[in-house]
């Protein structure tokens, strides 16, 4: 089909579907790819229309168009969207029903569906993959596409998978979706999925309206700065970012005693109170948000006057994320950072903690051998067993999936699942005969693989009319009593284990590599940060060219670079190591421990990184945890190796 032909099918669906005369700069160019059958990749600013990239396609294609979207809240904004303007659209995510799924698979095959939205994790189920693959689908989009890449800044490894899925399930096409991509996540974006130079659209990062200010701040002295800053514009909408959820609800306290309307936002907050916060912002009735990084993810407000960071984001992309939701109105806005070096260590060491020790591989690499060929993970009981953080142990495993050592099958809630402490006769015999029968029932009902029972409450209501609610209560009694162990609401991944591979002994080191490279780009992403804040070149030239964008102007007047204020930003003060009394510190570890510790653990210990180990072993508790927290890590790692 020609590309005039594309004009007017688009022209025509754009404005009787969606309202609109014309597209946006860069529009244009994806649909009319997608639609001649190309993979694609929009890399386009917060705001700028990446949504219409790929619902406009979905309608003109001839079968169904997948959407993978990292959240759910903007899963439900966009369906909410798609209904408004009367598209056949749905999302299979975890707030259905196992009634409401089947519906939805239902419409699939009937083919009344046009746009699906899923997770990427609902692809690691099998059942569901068997059911796609005898789908045609037209059409794979992934929001938020810089997250397929290690050397990404929000990298989720289960996004590594997608280009796998895409040649499995047989669908011709993608299209990646960004706000934040840097050159080199482009680049690897493009060729994991095979895209095409000319395909790959970036349209500007400039942005005019943008005031950017890097203000060099001492941490004592930000309150006060702050305050300064709010007072010309009190009610201005504002978002003040923070690294912490503590700092969040301390500024908040601040800023609500001298006068201003302020409310805190962060994960630690249950999620109905959050939506309301966020919809109070959004309607004017709250002027200012003190949040951390969970705010922002879909809020479209366009009058944002005011983007304040009090502390150092974690990365540049962050960064050119927060300050995105200012001024989308077009008019004037403010970006200030209250910026010192203090925080730099604390980055840093988020990052060091991530990266697993060499002998952790090998014990995860063991596990999967002995648990061969259906290897049951939850995740919690993994990370404490292994002393892998629960981030890095999902990473691990996609590592393993993409090197063929385990493939993954499916995976449950197990809702309730126990093991027996005392003999299963000796639990029934504690019964009267009419309760007798019930327990009976509940553990025939109950299929026990090597050690676990798996409780399945469907066969137990139609065999026995056993009620849910009586087996949940009966089960806590046992637990109370210490006749069973009980978890509940566990997921449980399932893989199939390719022991063969796995016997080869040079996979742990190759594991291991992996996360050393990538150890290395994350810290020099936090190097890349500050040499950014103290340039002395344009910032918003800068930071388009670190988004691939060479057309913004090389001084655009509105940036505190431009203005001549240079920022150096104070580095903190840290007593001499030797001054210290490390040796005390690390003893008092070891013996809790009741083991020697590797170097790399000690120095965790020494920076205040939590892993599951030190959780088990309470090392908070302990005089020497995080007193080194404000020193560099391969500082401290060198004085340890060295004592």
């Amino acid at each position: 089909m020609n590309n005039s032909i594309h004009s007017n099918q688009i022209q025509q669906v754009l404005a009787s579907t969606f309202g609109f005369d014309q597209l946006r700069y860069g529009q244009q160019q994806v649909i009319e790819t997608v639609l001649n059958q190309r993979s694609s990749a929009a890399i386009f600013p917060t705001g700028s229309g990446k949504s219409l990239c790929y619902q406009l396609p979905a309608l003109c294609l001839p079968h169904l168009t997948i959407v993978v979207s990292p959240l759910l809240a903007l899963m439900k904004d966009q369906l909410a969207f798609l209904h408004s303007r009367g598209i056949a659209a749905a999302s299979i995510d975890s707030s259905l029903s196992r009634e409401e799924v089947q519906q939805v698979m239902s419409r699939i095959r009937q083919g009344e569906l046009k746009i699906l939205m899923i997770s990427v994790e609902r692809l690691k189920n099998e059942r569901f993959r068997q059911f796609i693959s005898q789908i045609p689908v037209s059409l794979l989009v992934v929001d938020e596409a810089h997250c397929i890449s290690e050397w990404g800044h929000n990298f989720r490894p289960d996004y590594l998978k997608l280009p796998h899925y895409l040649k499995e399930l047989n669908i011709p096409q993608a299209l990646l979706l960004t706000a934040t991509a840097t050159q080199s996540v482009i680049a690897d974006m493009q060729r994991k999925f095979d895209i095409a130079s000319e395909d790959i659209v970036v349209t500007g990062f400039y942005r005019s309206n943008l005031d950017i200010t890097i203000s060099p701040c001492c941490d004592e002295d930000k309150s006060d700065t702050l305050l300064e800053i709010l007072r010309p514009e009190p009610s201005a909408p504002t978002v003040v970012y923070v690294t912490l959820q503590q700092t969040a609800e301390s500024v908040a306290g601040l800023l609500r005693n001298s006068g201003h309307n302020a409310l805190a936002y962060h994960a630690g907050l249950a999620s109905e109170v959050r939506e309301q916060i966020q919809n109070q912002f959004m309607s004017g009735e709250i002027d200012c948000i003190v949040a951390t990084i969970a705010f922002g993810m879909g809020v479209d407000k366009s009058d944002i006057r005011r983007v304040i960071h009090f502390d150092l984001p974690k990365s540049i992309e962050n960064y050119a994320q927060e300050i995105g939701r200012a001024g989308r109105d077009g008019n004037p806005s403010t970006c200030i950072l209250l910026a010192n070096q203090n925080g730099i260590s604390t980055l840093e060491n988020f990052i060091y903690g991530d990266t697993p020790e060499l002998s952790d591989i090998r014990s995860v690499l063991n596990q999967a051998i002995q648990n061969s060929p259906n290897w049951e993970v939850v995740l919690s009981r993994l990370s404490n067993e292994t002393n892998v953080r629960q981030l890095p142990l999902k990473t691990l495993l996609v590592y393993m999936e993409m090197a063929g050592l385990i493939q993954s099958k499916y995976s449950y809630f197990a809702d309730y699942r126990f093991k027996f402490l005392q003999d299963k006769s000796f639990i029934i015999n504690q019964f009267d005969p009419s309760r007798r029968q019930f327990v009976q029932a509940l553990f025939d009902c109950s299929s026990q693989a090597k050690v676990w029972c798996q409780v399945d409450f469907d066969a137990l209501w139609n065999h026995f009319q056993g009620e849910r609610q009586r087996a949940v209560a009966a089960l806590d009694y046992f637990h109370e009593k210490g006749w069973i162990e009980l978890e509940s609401k566990l997921m449980t991944e399932v893989y199939y284990v390719n022991a063969n591979a796995l016997a080869e002994p040079q996979h742990a080191n190759e594991l291991w590599t992996l996360f050393g490279n990538k150890e290395r780009s994350d810290v020099e992403r936090i190097e890349h940060l500050l040499s950014f804040f103290q340039s002395e070149k344009c910032l918003s030239h800068q930071l388009a060219l670190y988004f691939g964008d060479n057309q913004a102007p090389e001084h655009c007047g509105h940036c505190s670079a431009c203005r001549g204020q240079v920022a150096l930003l104070p580095a903190p003060q840290t007593e001499p190591l030797e001054d210290k009394p490390i040796n005390d510190w690390l003893n008092e570890l070891e013996q809790k421990a009741g083991e020697v510790l590797s170097s790399a653990l000690q120095t965790k210990f020494l920076c205040g990184i939590t892993t599951p180990k030190f959780t088990k072993l309470k090392a908070r508790s302990l005089s020497g945890f995080g007193q080194l927290e404000a020193t560099p890590f391969a500082q401290v790692l060198a004085w340890v190796e060295a004592r």
